[in-house]
Order: structure tokens, then C-alpha cells, then sequence
């Protein structure tokens, strides 16, 4: 067997573990930080569905998780939801725009774990 080709596929398994691993935590993170909102903590392991209520926790309409299917739109559109996400926790704009859009891993770990309460402004 060429070294190469194993070396790859070591590479490739360790790819998805790590993935995987991400994942796991992330999904606890969202689970708090959805359980913090009132919302069952299952929803946040839903794709889609954890769209329309993380619109919920931001104090929007679920109906506004449509606009993350149009190109460019989700873009701002989430940047928005961060925001307001981070308002409704008592976090800051800086806060929000950073650490709940840019890397949201780390920023709803904060507020997941962190001594944040949930309050709708």
C-alpha cells in the first residue's frame, strides 16, 4: 500500500472525528442556550427547524427564517439575528457581532454555559 494513500486516509478519519466532535459539542451548546430561551433543547439538534427558533429566541417572527434561503440576505439577515440573539441575553453589539455570527461556537458556549439569562427585550 502506497504511503501516501494511508497517510490520506488517516487525514480523512481524523477529518471527520474531529467534525463529528465539533458537532456534538456544538449541538450540547445550542441545547443550552435554547433551554435558556424556554424552547425544548431537542429542537437546537434539528436542522432547519433550529433556524426558526433561534429567530424565536432572537424576538422575531419564525416566519423571518425564510429569509435564510436567499443568497446574500442570510448573510445580513443572520448578522441581525445575532444581534438581537445578544440583546435578548444581555450581551452587546460587539459581543453579538463577533462571538454569536463570526464564531458562534465560542459565543454560544458563553451564553450556554455562562451565567446569561434570557429575557425578551
Amino acid at each position: 500500500m502506497d504511503s501516501n494513500l494511508l497517510s490520506e486516509q488517516v487525514y480523512s478519519a481524523t477529518n471527520v472525528w474531529v467534525s463529528i466532535i465539533v458537532y456534538v459539542i456544538y449541538a450540547i451548546t445550542m441545547w443550552k442556550v435554547f433551554s435558556k430561551a424556554g424552547y425544548p433543547g431537542i429542537l437546537a439538534i434539528i436542522p432547519i427547524v433550529n433556524w426558526v427558533f433561534l429567530v424565536k429566541i432572537a424576538g422575531m417572527s419564525a416566519w423571518f427564517a425564510l429569509l435564510y434561503l436567499i443568497p446574500i440576505v442570510n448573510i445580513v439577515f443572520a448578522i441581525v439575528v445575532a444581534i438581537k440573539e445578544g440583546k435578548n441575553f444581555g450581551k452587546g453589539g460587539a459581543f453579538s457581532f463577533f462571538l454569536l455570527w463570526l464564531f458562534p461556537f465560542i459565543g454560544h458556549l458563553i451564553i450556554g454555559f455562562g451565567s446569561a439569562t434570557y429575557r425578551k427585550v
